[in-house]
């Protein structure tokens, strides 16, 4: 039997790509697929299966956004490539997007008028300036201002409307009062940012088999200069820096069975590890769905994670959110008195429709570069032991997607994200102890591995975790805790010849 896992190749000219499978054993463990004929389910349950033996890669696996990857040299570009199976009007489409992605907005009033409407608070100026060249952001070094991480802020709720709202998850959070849900150290011509910060760091050393010593630095945040008064006293603070972009699409296509499948959260098979689905709101119909996108999962689809980066980073209104004042709150009065960029002439909010389509088609469909090395023996090795470690519990490794995503190229695809898309508790170590939505304050969304090995070759910089604080990958895998700390402290007791291994199979992906 063979699988055809193929996207829109036909019209677009990509080769389909075609799995060798053998017959599944027994049952049918992917029956929650509607999307699936019957032989389709089986053949899926045989691609899926872990590997037994790791001398050889597995088909296909270099391919690992599936008929989209982009197989070309991997350069300070890699992440900025699309899908390689897009059609000739998608390319088009694509190209535009970037451009609105790279686009600089302006303060209100301003000769350049489909441009202005810029804060009046705001992190950055254009998407790029957060994920800059597509990839992933980092702590500001010495003497820079942050722009690719910020922090978030809420309070527990104060009242019992706020307790009704979170536990119906009518909102995910309480903003703080008078700064809002996003600390902005920006602001137009007239009007202070919020304040600036200042992380200092804590050493904690990490003793490691074969006589290694890991120092990990944890981060302290302090405020200061505020530009609109002391915070609320019950303030939670948490850093984020800007993740990367490639494959979004391939994730907002994965099956929702999938991710309910793989989900555990009373732990009933005894491992340890006890996956939880973030149930998210959507906005367009209202109705509870699953959060794949954000540090906590907190979007369910990638125009909802645009519309609310156009608002809270810069300052710019959608028709999804159609306040032209971003996150200047109420108490804000100086703020919310400023012109803003809505233009009649040019429709609803200050980045109409067609701009959300455009950067929003752009987002889903940065494609995932071709691994590298996969054949290596040490990669090969390192593989290994990231299944026997137990890594692969949470980075799930592989999915095909399913038929009926709303774009073609994205359908039926075998891809390898390394990400099961749950909320996992990671520790005392990782924890920012401010709920949002679903999440409490020790649980994290597994991020995607896919690219991982090419942030230093695109972004100049091996800052990893929701944070930036991991300097490297090993740091990253040093931090975790809860959930995963057996699969740590396996890495701190193994042979040093192993955990080179590990990280040098990471780099490859």
């Amino acid at each position: 039997m063979r699988l055809a896992l193929r996207s829109n190749a036909a019209k677009s000219g990509v080769l389909c790509v075609f799995l060798a499978v053998t017959p599944v054993a027994a049952g049918d463990p992917f029956s929650h697929r509607d999307d699936l004929s019957e032989k389709d389910r089986a053949r899926i349950a045989n691609v899926l299966s872990a590997p037994v033996a790791f001398e050889a890669p597995e088909p296909f696996e270099p391919m690992q956004g599936g008929a989209g990857t982009s197989t070309r040299r991997p350069n300070r570009d890699a992440f900025s490539h699309s899908n390689a199976n897009l059609t000739f009007e998608e390319q088009h489409d694509f190209k535009v997007g970037n451009g609105l992605f790279k686009k600089l907005w302006t303060s209100s009033p301003s000769s350049t008028r489909a441009s202005d409407g810029l804060g009046p608070l705001y992190n950055a100026r254009s998407c790029q300036g957060c994920h800059l060249k597509d990839g992933r952001g980092r702590p500001p070094r010495q003497g820079d201002d942050a722009v690719s991480l910020f922090l978030r802020l809420s309070i527990p709720p104060q009242t019992e409307e706020q307790q009704l709202a979170l536990a119906a998850r009518k909102i995910q959070r309480v903003p703080e009062p008078v700064y809002g849900g996003q600390f902005q150290a920006f602001a137009v011509q007239g009007l202070p940012g919020e304040g600036r910060f200042d992380i200092g760091t804590e050493d904690i050393e990490v003793s490691m088999n074969g006589g290694q010593t890991a120092i990990l630095q944890k981060p302290v945040y302090k405020i200061r200069d505020l530009g609109f008064g002391e915070l609320h006293p019950d303030t939670m603070i948490s850093p984020r820096v800007a993740p990367p972009m490639i494959g979004l699409g391939l994730l907002q296509a994965i099956h929702p069975g999938d991710i309910e499948r793989l989900a555990d959260p009373e732990d009933q098979d005894g491992d340890g590890v006890s996956g939880r689905i973030s149930r998210v709101r959507d906005p367009g119909t209202d109705e509870l769905t699953i959060g794949r996108f954000g540090w906590k999962a907190s979007n369910p689809s990638i125009r909802a994670q645009t519309a609310g980066a156009f608002s809270g980073d810069i300052g710019i209104s959608t028709p999804d959110r159609p306040d032209n004042y971003g996150d200047c709150t109420e108490l804000q009065t100086e703020c919310r008195a400023m012109p803003n960029g809505e233009q009649e002439t040019l429709g609803v909010s200050e980045a109409p429709d067609p701009v959300m389509d455009l950067v929003t088609f752009y987002s889903e469909n940065l494609a995932v570069p071709m691994r590298r090395d996969v054949d290596d023996p040490l990669v090969l090795k390192g593989k290994q032991v990231f299944y026997e470690t137990g890594c692969a519990k949470c980075h799930q490794p592989k999915f095909v997607t399913g038929r009926n995503a709303a774009n073609p190229a994205h359908r039926f695809q075998l891809i390898w994200p390394y990400t099961d898309l749950l909320l996992h508790d990671m520790g005392e170590g990782l924890a920012d102890n401010r709920p949002a939505g679903d999440a409490n304050g020790r649980e994290w969304r597994t991020p995607p591995l896919w690219g991982v090995g090419l942030t230093e070759t695109v972004n100049n910089h091996t800052r990893f975790l929701h944070d930036g604080r991991a300097r490297n990958l090993l740091e990253a895998v040093l931090w975790h805790g809860g959930e995963a700390q057996a699969a740590r402290d396996t890495v701190v007791a193994m042979p040093p010849e192993d955990r080179q291994a590990l990280i040098r199979f990471l780099e490859s992906l």
